[in-house]
């Protein structure tokens, strides 16, 4: 019974933790939440000119 509730506060848990990361993450933006963001040459590194 005990296994049982701690087995399901751990999941949960997570799913908060990860729920929140998310949230987290999409209000920074594409690029700015991207784990590449320091060494990518994607779109948001350098502007285009639009004509």
């Amino acid at each position: 019974m005990i296994a049982s509730i701690i087995i399901g506060a751990v999941i949960f848990g997570y799913a908060a933790w990860a729920l929140v990361k998310f949230i987290n993450r999409s209000k920074k933006g594409k690029c700015a939440a991207c784990d590449l963001r320091k060494s990518c040459s994607g779109s948001c590194a350098l502007p285009s000119k639009v004509k």
